[in-house]
């Protein structure tokens, strides 16, 4: 009895071994319940009710033969990759089917949509108008619906080539873009030297305004200091014109003293010179020199004195005729 159920139990444990597996971190877990199609989560689950996808990407790369909208025919190669969207798994298991090569045959469809997409776009532009660059901004724009029609993102996504599938077209578009390029390249040549141009010319200006600026700051500094020299002499001019005005005052007060009292001229230095000349010549004619510094104090002064001067020798010459008789 007891290996009975020691056999049951082994092999129930075999049975649990054999079907159920752990999930690993690059697989998707698919159920159907209710027939909705959901993605388990835990880490063991039931081989033989579950669907694994890997997450990994699918490559794609594909040539496409399109018309333009001049009816010149292009050729573009695209290359990338894409890969299972957890959010979208219905569509993917719609178009892949229930199986692990659901990713691949959607990504076979992806490349179907894409040439769909790349002929959509090449039929409504003009042959110069067709860049590498707008188709695969086209493709990018529209890639939601890629995700809600197929269940699968564009992981990468690039444009390898366009040219027309005529070699002389193609040789001829290249001639033009070449005849473009290098119109392109002597117009920003030119540009350039009008920039260098316009940049001397406003730099020659600034310093031809900066040189006129200083020469007239030096201009108002000169004048500025001519203006203090010239009020520094009119201030000594005016300092020495009070001098002389408190000079000329003075000596018209001594002028006025002199005139009130006329024997104050006895006290005056010439007056002293001349009594000392006639102590020393007695019996010679004075004659007493005066100076230009002597005779700045006036017209009259010098009239008095000489006057003053006349009578003291006539009355020594009267009183030594006098004495003689």
């Amino acid at each position: 009895m007891e290996l009975t159920i020691g056999v049951i139990i082994g092999i129930v444990l075999l049975g649990a071994m054999w079907e159920f597996r752990l999930r690993q971190p690059d697989e998707l877990v698919l159920y159907e319940s209710q027939g909705r199609i959901g993605i388990r989560k835990g880490i063991i689950y039931p081989r033989h009710l579950s669907l694994v996808l890997k997450r990994t990407t699918a490559p794609i790369r594909m040539t496409i033969e399109a018309i333009a909208k001049d009816n010149i025919g292009v050729r573009v190669k695209l290359v990338g990759s894409v890969a299972p969207s957890p959010e979208h798994i219905a569509p993917l298991i719609r178009v892949g089917g229930w199986s692990p090569e659901a990713v691949t045959h959607a990504a076979d469809e992806t490349q179907v949509w894409l040439e769909s997409m790349v002929k959509r776009f090449t039929e409504a532009q003009d042959i110069h108008a067709l860049s590498t660059t707008g188709i695969l901004n086209y493709l990018n724009d529209h890639s939601p619906a890629l995700v809600e029609k197929l269940g699968v993102e564009l992981v990468s996504l690039a444009v390898q080539s366009l040219e027309p599938t005529d070699p002389a077209i193609a040789e001829a578009l290249r001639q033009r873009q070449q005849a473009s390029l290098l119109e392109e390249t002597e117009r920003q040549s030119q540009q350039a030297r009008v920039a260098a141009a316009k940049a001397r010319y406003q730099a020659e200006q600034e310093i031809a305004e900066r040189e006129h600026a200083l020469e007239l700051r030096k201009v108002e500094l000169k004048q500025t200091l001519l203006e203090k020299e010239a009020a520094l002499a009119r201030q000594r001019l005016e300092d020495e014109l009070a001098r002389e005005r408190m000079r000329l005052a003075f000596e018209k007060e001594s002028l006025d003293v002199l005139r009130n009292s006329p024997e104050l001229l006895m006290l005056t230095p010439q007056a002293a010179r001349l009594a000392e000349a006639s102590q020393s010549f007695k019996n010679a004619r004075t004659v007493i020199a005066l100076g230009a510094q002597e005779l700045d104090h006036g017209s009259e002064l010098f009239t008095l004195f000489q006057n003053l001067v006349h009578q003291a020798l006539e009355a020594k010459r009267n009183l030594e005729s006098g004495k003689s008789d």
